[in-house]
């Protein structure tokens, strides 16, 4: 008998998954909502009366999981890349002159071109056909789990459709609020006098950030998925309109406006058709989106800053509004960047009741020539950031002030630093200014710096907001007491961050300066300056001239480095770390070369011996180059279990493949 209701359960889930498909993604229902609702109340029934057949692919758990405490953080293995934007046809046309430059090329390239939608970017990832984990955009390096809150979602595919399908795929969509879900959504609120939002993509972002699922589950959300990220298991397709089309296959829905262009003015004409239709879409735009078609030329392309050189967003135009400008304070963000932000007569743009807008930087300031009472057109940006776009010079008062930027930081009074060909003025008491606090603090804990075990992001917030940690010396005098006092902080987890802290005490020179967040100066930086001077002390005096011999040092880091060190809050925050009895071992100035100097390693798949980062510092530490994506001049693939798409490349091309055991012996070489 159980072998029969087994069956029927399997029975009943393909057939809902099948009716769910049609419905949502093809549009086109084969049954009434009264025979979907009598197939899904049966399969409940059950999976009530038969708990232990109850799977996670399952058409019934999409109803919202018990709530969670918080987000656990989601490493992306292939970043998720943010856009370069064009405002104008001819900085499209020039977004096209640089590929075909950088392919070599006078063939018109071929794109795909897809509605640029206003909403939250996600990754899905599925193993052997199953939904496991999903997680939000975040930096582009790390995201939020939301993987029971995407489940919710009708469009997210519980299981893939098929028998073709992948070991491990990740997928990337946008999800988003359609317009009539986001109008009766805010139609509820008002009756019940809850948040009202102000636009659908806010709406669509919160639902997300739920830690109820349940409440997710009751949001209007939607999803179209438009790229892969990681493909395990299968080749990857050669286009991107092949791999929409292997999308649609495992059950996704992809925006049906997509659309083939084959060269940049067929583009321009997509952008025309959208614009027109824009208001009659059932969910909002900002703009359409132009990729590169070929996957091998995307490849080729590669990215910049985050950002992919083989794809650009070209934007509608934001909506303007006349307004004036009372008053202009600066600002100081987690990085030190010290931004001017004008306080206007509060006007009404987008939908939205804007009082800031933000005026960028000084240069920008003295571009538009911006004054205190001038009237000016401000423009919400991507229909998101409030700027200035110009100013009213006719109704310029006679009593209207220049903007002038302050020569000390408006929170901590440290000196501001301006360097000539940046834009942006930065504060330069990064160890010790309240405005960067936060972020100083967790940067010198992460794992690649100070590498404090347990000090994650939330517990620093506590412990700034609890007045216990000002900078990161404080963290070697907090007692145990202090730390049980916290919030969900039991006195076992306590001792265990103490522990970890005394342990972080013993540390390299490269880590310690890497650890103290220096503009520019990343962990190879570090270990070059780490070398030529053995120990940090002559780091308190040093020059330009001087650091600019240094490999990896230009003039605009030996720049952030002495404005660094000039600074006396950072000077004592250090040595109120080396006081605390934090150390290393005396580095001894070498003049040779490294072994392994001019070769560059990939790391893929999972390693046994040691985690990527330990081999990754292995590799560096014999001169070694580590590099995230396989290209000709790659010198060795090391390859480990559940090798994906690198090996795949490493193969292609020709480059040298190590497996974990070979990798064990080439090092045994040079010990």
């Amino acid at each position: 008998m159980k072998i029969n209701i087994k069956n029927r359960i399997e029975q009943l889930r393909q057939e809902i998954n099948e009716h769910n498909y049609r419905y949502y993604i093809l549009t086109d229902p084969a049954v009434s909502d009264f025979e979907y609702d009598n197939l899904f109340r049966e399969l409940q029934q059950l999976e009530q009366e038969h708990p232990e057949l109850v799977t996670q692919d399952s058409p019934t758990q999409r109803v919202g999981a018990q709530p969670v405490s918080d987000f656990a953080a989601v490493q992306h293995e292939v970043p998720m890349l943010s856009l370069e934007n064009a405002f104008t046809n001819e900085e499209v046309f020039a977004f096209d002159k640089r590929i075909s430059e950088r392919l070599e090329t006078s063939v018109p390239i071929e794109y795909v071109c897809e509605p640029k939608l206003d909403g939250l970017a996600i990754s899905l990832r599925y193993e052997d056909g199953i939904f496991v984990q999903g997680a939000t955009r975040g930096d582009g390096s790390t995201g939020e789990e939301i993987t029971e809150n995407l489940r919710t979602i009708a469009t997210v595919p519980l299981k893939l459709r098929g028998d073709h399908f992948p070991k491990v795929v990740d997928v990337r969509g946008e999800v988003f609020m359609p317009k009539a879900g986001f109008l009766a959504l805010n139609e509820r609120a008002q009756k019940n006098n809850e948040k009202i939002f102000a636009n659908p993509r806010n709406a669509a972002a919160g639902s997300l950030r739920q830690l109820d699922p349940r409440i997710t589950a009751k949001r209007p959300l939607a999803l179209y998925v438009y790229s892969i990220g990681v493909l395990e298991g299968m080749k990857f397709p050669e286009t991107q309109s092949e791999a929409l089309s292997l999308l649609k296959s495992w059950g996704f829905a992809v925006n049906p406006e997509i659309s083939n262009a084959k060269n940049i003015r067929e583009c321009l004409d997509f952008y025309e058709r959208i614009g027109k239709k824009r208001e009659k879409l059932t969910y909002e735009i900002d703009g359409v989106v132009y990729k590169v078609n070929s996957i091998t030329d995307q490849n080729r392309l590669g990215f910049v800053s985050r950002a992919p050189r083989w794809a650009i967003a070209h934007k509608f135009p934001a909506e303007q509004a006349v307004t004036m400008i009372e008053d202009v304070e600066f600002q100081v963000g987690r990085t030190g960047a010290v931004t001017p932000v004008a306080r206007l007569k509060p006007v009404f743009v987008s939908g939205v009741t804007v009082r800031n807008a933000t005026l960028h930087n000084m240069d920008e300031v003295k571009r538009k020539d911006i004054h205190i009472g001038d009237s000016v057109i401000i423009q919400r940006a991507g229909d998101v950031i409030p700027e200035v776009v110009s100013v009213l010079q006719e109704k310029r008062p006679v009593n209207a002030k220049k903007i002038v930027l302050p020569s000390v930081c408006p929170v901590c009074h440290s000196n501001i630093e301006t360097i000539e060909g940046e834009a942006v003025a930065r504060c330069t008491g990064g160890l010790f200014c309240p405005a960067q606090r936060k972020e100083a603090i967790k940067h010198f804990a992460s794992r690649r710096a100070m590498d404090i075990e347990g000090l994650g992001e939330k517990l620093v917030d506590q412990l700034v907001e609890a007045g216990l940690v000002n900078n990161p010396a404080d963290l070697y005098q907090l007692t145990l007491q202090q730390l049980s006092s916290l919030e969900r902080m039991a006195t076992k987890s306590a001792q265990n961050l103490l522990d970890a802290l005394e342990k972080s005490k013993k540390t390299t020179l490269p880590r310690f300066l890497f650890s103290l967040g220096i503009r520019e100066v990343g962990e190879a930086t570090a270990k070059s300056l780490a070398k030529y001077f053995g120990d940090i002390a002559p780091l308190f005096s040093v020059t330009d001239e001087m650091l600019q011999t240094i490999r990896d040092v230009g003039p605009v880091v030996a720049r952030y480095i002495v404005a660094f060190f000039n600074e006396a809050h950072n000077r004592k925050v250090i040595d109120m770390l080396m006081a605390s009895g934090i150390e290393w071992k005396k580095i001894e100035k070498e003049e040779r070369e490294l072994p392994l100097a001019n070769k560059t390693f990939v790391l893929t798949g999972t390693l046994q011996h040691f985690s990527r980062e330990e081999a990754k510092e292995k590799l560096e530490n014999l001169g070694a180059k580590v590099a995230g994506s396989v290209s000709a001049k790659t010198s060795y693939v090391v390859v480990g279990e559940d090798a994906g798409s690198k090996l795949v490349k490493a193969q292609e091309l020709g480059v040298a493949i190590m497996s974990e055991d070979m990798f064990l012996d080439f090092l045994k070489n040079y010990h």
